[in-house]
């Protein structure tokens, strides 16, 4: 083993489980994180009232059980847990009825009306295959793929759009608008390309591995991670600003391009530079949390059977919205303490919700949020104990790689998705620094494989993806 030292900057989900990968090979290792508390995205805290734990950021983690990465450590050992709801996404309409994403693909197929058999035949080659699928659908896109004719077979969504898929598949509004609100996680225009690509899996995940939240909040995604991390010897020093490189052998940044050029921009050649700074962020996100005196009171009774709700009515009004902010706002949804009751004070309950804005927006969507809470749930205003209101800007001063309040390290189009954040992804023009964050393959969401191909071009043996049986 080589037992040399490698800094990993930034403890979010992929900067540890880089540093995981790492202390495993036999390196010494240390990460240093600028905020007071470790986990970038996955964090939680008390926003609003005593006793009431909120996520921060990200809530809700198909992407986390699916990790090929993350299933090779034992964070169970190390306090994890995951809780499923009943069913993974309720979709409200506004004739009092919810569409359901179910985790049986028959249930799905039967409150989708005359649409069931066309979601029938866009999902179940892939349900059958997700055990060789999913290490593929979580890798760089510019590899051989080990399933070259199933990552084909998924790779043509991948050059439609949301809307144009919809449109050709569906003719009801509850299949429509149930796609609609799972592309939208993308968070590209739904005529853009390749927000289809980005449905079919979400939807494929609610089959294969659920929705799930972690047991008193997404902070013990990354405490878990961080106690594996030190059981191998790893170190974490929080308050700890990174300002110039360290000097190291090995160097991996849990950092956007930004990031990356501050620290070390003076050392690349201008043409890396100027690269880097091309990079593309996108929409931005507007979050609330709610501390709530009782559970959200929904028109249709199934959305308490889910954790997630998209309020977007339908997909015409989704489009609308993602494409250029206009009309009511599509608002994504999380109700984790009907699940988990350690989220709240005994009989009372918590709310989680953001929508898409423009980069950087100072527009003040608390009220319309609530407005399409109340559309579907009427009576919630009377239920809100207290509220925090974190726009953009407050996002990004609580994490500086949330770039204007983009969450996914940068735009999803067909581009940035391919070429992440340049055409040497991992790599930088200086031996000893590679980036590992969501501006890398495979992209945002919480599963370690940004920082697990990063290890892997780094030249650290690592232990490949497994394929499920």
């Amino acid at each position: 083993m080589d037992q040399s030292p490698a800094v990993v900057i930034g403890s979010g989900p992929n900067g540890l489980a880089a540093a995981i990968l790492l202390a495993r090979a036999g390196r010494k290792v240390t990460v240093y994180e600028a905020a007071d508390r470790i986990g970038g995205g996955t964090c939680s805290a008390e926003l609003t009232l005593p006793g009431f734990v909120h996520d921060v950021c990200s809530a809700i983690h198909p992407m986390a059980v699916a990790s090929p990465c993350f299933e090779q450590f034992p964070l169970a050992e190390h306090g994890l847990e995951w809780i499923h709801p009943d069913a993974p996404v309720a979709h409200p309409l506004d004739d009092g009825t919810a569409v359901m994403l179910e985790r049986s693909l028959d249930a799905t197929c039967a409150n989708l009306g005359p649409d069931g058999e066309a979601w029938r035949r866009l999902l179940e080659p892939f349900v059958m295959a997700w055990p060789k699928l999913r290490g593929e659908a979580l890798a760089p896109l510019l590899r051989t793929p080990r399933h070259p004719f199933l990552m084909g077979r998924l790779g043509l969504y991948g050059l439609r759009s949301a809307h144009g898929l919809a449109d050709s598949l569906f003719r009801g509004p509850r299949a429509r608008a149930l796609f609609a609100g799972l592309a939208a996680h993308s968070v590209l225009p739904l005529e853009s390309r390749p927000s289809a690509v980005f449905g079919v899996i979400f939807a494929l995940t609610g089959r294969t591995v659920g929705w799930p939240l972690p047991r008193g909040g997404s902070q013990h995604i990354a405490d878990a991670l961080a106690a594996y991390l030190r059981s191998l010897g790893g170190e974490i020093r929080t308050e700890s600003p990174i300002t110039r490189l360290p000097d190291a052998p090995l160097i991996l940044g849990d950092v956007t391009p930004r990031q990356l050029l501050a620290v070390a921009g003076d050392c690349f050649p201008e043409g890396y530079r100027k690269a880097l700074a091309r990079w593309r962020y996108g929409p931005g996100a507007f979050k609330m949390d709610w501390a709530l005196d009782g559970p959200i009171p929904w028109r249709a009774p199934e959305c308490a059977r889910a954790a997630t709700v998209h309020l977007g009515g339908t997909l015409e009004e989704i489009a609308r919205w993602e494409a250029g902010h206009t009309g009511p706002p599509f608002v994504l949804l999380a109700q984790q303490s009907l699940f988990d009751p350690s989220r709240a004070p005994a009989g009372k309950h918590t709310g989680w919700a953001y929508c898409h804005v423009p980069n950087g927006s100072t527009a003040d969507m608390s009220g319309a949020i609530e407005d399409q809470v109340e559309r579907f749930a009427p009576g919630f205003r009377k239920r809100i104990l207290a509220r925090s209101i974190l726009p953009p800007a407050a996002l990004e001063r609580r994490n500086p790689n949330l770039v204007g309040g983009d969450f996914a390290g940068g735009v999803c189009d067909l581009r940035q998705t391919a070429l992440r954040p340049t055409p040497s992804l991992y790599a930088t023009p200086l031996k000893a620094l590679y980036l590992c964050s969501a501006s890398t393959p495979p992209g945002p969401g919480v599963h370690g494989m940004c920082g697990y191909y990063a290890v892997r071009a780094a030249g650290v043996p690592v232990q490949p993806p497994a394929e499920r049986r």
